[in-house]
C-alpha cells in the first residue's frame, strides 16, 4: 500500500495529472489507504525545501518520442530525494498514533496490564512497544521482559525483537535482548520461535538463546525465568558477561567485567540488594570474583580468590 501510495503522490503532485478518476477508484479500494496518502502528501511537501526550483531536464532517449514527465523526473532523475521521502514515509509509520512505547530507567520495575488480561512486567534498562489497537502484540527493542499471556488459540501473542518472532501458546515467558543478543527462557505453557520460518518450539523448561555463538536450544530451570522479579538470579552454567549485564539492569548501576571474568561460568543463585556495596559483598565471593568501584561509578568484576565454576 505504501508504494501504490507513494506512486499515487508523485503522480497527483504533477501540473498535468488528470485520471482523477481512477485515483478515485483507487481510495474507495481501501479505508486504510486515504490515511496513508495523506501522510505520504505530507511528507513529499517537506521534500520541496530541499527541490531545485525547476525539475532536473534530463536528455530523451533517441528512441523516446515523448517529452520527459515532471512527475518521473522526481522519482528517476531525483533519486535522492525519492529515497529521502521514502525514509520520511518509514519513520511517520513506525511513530504512527497507534504505537506506543514503554520505558523504564536502570532499575526500575514496571508491570502492563494489556486490554486481553495479558501481563508485561518489565526490568531495568527496558524499551518495549505497544499497539493501541492490537493487544496481542509486543516488540522488545531492548532490556529484558517478562510476559504472561492469556492463550488465544485464534490470535496468539505475538512479541517481535528484531526479525525474530516469538509465538505464546498459553505461557509464562522472559526475554532477554542486548545489543544483537538476544535470549528466552520459558516457564510455563510453550512459546513458538520464528513460527513462520524455523518454527521451534520451547515448552517449559526450554530456552533459546542467538548470539555470536549462534542460534541455539537449551534446557532451563523453570524457577530460573525471570527470577529477577522475586528479587533474585538464577543461573545455570550462564557467562560472567551475562550476568554483568542482568545486574546491571536490576541494580541501576553500570557493572563490567576483565575478559578473563567474563569468560567465567556461574551456577547458583544470587540475592539481589539495592546497596551495591552489600550486593557486590556476599555476589562476587561467591561467583569467585572481585568487584571494585571505578572511578566513574561502575563496578568492576575480576578474577578473585573465591569460589568457582
Amino acid at each position: 500500500m505504501n508504494e501504490e501510495a507513494l506512486t499515487w503522490v508523485i503522480r497527483t503532485r504533477d501540473p498535468r495529472f488528470d485520471d482523477w478518476d481512477a485515483f478515485t477508484l483507487w481510495l474507495e479500494g481501501d479505508p486504510a489507504r486515504a490515511g496513508t496518502y495523506d501522510a505520504l502528501m505530507a511528507a513529499d511537501a517537506d521534500m520541496d525545501a530541499i527541490l531545485p526550483p525547476e525539475p532536473v531536464v534530463m536528455p530523451v532517449a533517441a528512441n523516446d518520442a515523448g517529452a520527459p514527465r515532471r512527475s518521473m523526473l522526481r522519482w528517476a532523475g531525483g533519486g535522492a530525494i525519492a529515497a529521502a521521502l521514502v525514509a520520511v514515509v518509514s519513520v511517520s509509520m513506525m511513530n504512527r498514533t497507534d504505537m506506543y512505547s514503554v520505558t523504564t530507567r536502570p532499575g526500575e520495575i514496571r508491570t502492563i496490564a494489556l486490554d486481553d488480561g495479558t501481563r508485561i512486567e518489565m526490568n531495568g534498562d527496558t524499551s518495549l512497544r505497544l499497539d493501541r489497537n492490537n493487544p496481542r502484540f509486543a516488540a522488545l527493542d531492548a532490556g529484558e521482559a517478562a510476559f504472561t499471556v492469556r492463550h488465544d488459540s485464534a490470535n496468539p501473542f505475538r512479541v517481535t525483537v528484531g526479525d525474530a518472532i516469538f509465538e505464546d501458546a498459553g505461557t509464562v515467558f522472559n526475554i532477554v535482548h542486548a545489543g544483537r543478543d538476544t535470549r528466552i527462557g520459558v516457564s510455563e505453557g510453550k512459546v513458538v520461535y520464528n513460527p513462520d520460518a524455523e518454527a521451534i518450539a520451547l515448552p517449559a523448561g526450554r530456552g533459546l538463546a542467538d548470539d555470536a555463538e549462534g542460534l541455539r536450544v537449551m534446557d532451563v530451570a523453570p524457577a530460573s525465568v525471570a527470577s529477577w522479579r522475586s528479587g533474585r538470579l538464577v543461573y545455570a552454567n550462564a557467562p560472567v558477561a551475562q550476568m554483568a549485564q542482568d545486574m546491571s539492569r536490576s541494580l541501576g548501576i553500570v557493572v563490567r567485567a576483565t575478559p578473563q571474568a567474563s569468560a567465567m561460568h556461574f551456577t547458583g543463585t544470587i540475592l539481589l540488594d539495592r546497596n551495591p556495596d552489600n550486593f557486590f559483598s556476599g555476589a562476587a565471593p561467591l561467583m569467585g570474583l572481585t568487584a571494585t568501584r571505578q572511578s566513574d561509578g561502575a563496578w568492576l568484576l575480576k578474577e578473585g580468590d573465591g569460589p568457582k565454576s
